[in-house]
């Protein structure tokens, strides 16, 4: 049923603000924007080996409305460094969620909430590795 993720979606209450920290965070521009009203209300980026989705939507189309902590499941991309990861993203302004933590041999997690309220995981993951390269001529 479930054949692979297609976009995440987070919710910004500033999108060009969002745009432009993501844009820092990733080392790669938008490749899509829609405005509403006059307001860029929806940005997309395209990141990582399989070119998957991040999507930053306008906080006024959040479907449940937004808790004031942050909340809901978190989303982990994988790093190679899990450590060197999670301090960039501090320094470029997220607060901890949780520092690094070896869940096994190969499986490292982390996790901050970007300037915007959203949970951003990080992970060293030796089977997204294995599946790379199953992946590659």
């Amino acid at each position: 049923m479930l054949r692979g993720l297609t976009t995440v979606s987070f919710f910004a209450d500033d999108v060009a603000a969002a745009q432009a920290w993501y844009t820092e965070v990733l080392g790669t521009e938008a490749y899509f924007a829609h405005e509403v009203d006059g307001h860029t209300a929806y940005v997309e980026f395209r990141i990582g080996d399989f070119q998957h989705e991040l999507g930053i939507v306008d906080g006024r189309f959040a479907p449940h409305g937004r808790p004031g902590q942050p909340a809901g499941p978190v989303t982990y991309w994988h790093v190679d460094d899990v450590d060197a990861g999670f301090e960039r993203l501090l320094s470029l302004g997220a607060t901890v969620h949780e520092k690094p933590v070896e869940r096994g041999p190969g499986f490292v997690t982390a996790s901050v909430v970007d300037p915007f309220g959203n949970i951003l995981g990080v992970m060293y993951n030796q089977h997204y590795l294995e599946v790379l390269a199953a992946a590659r001529p």
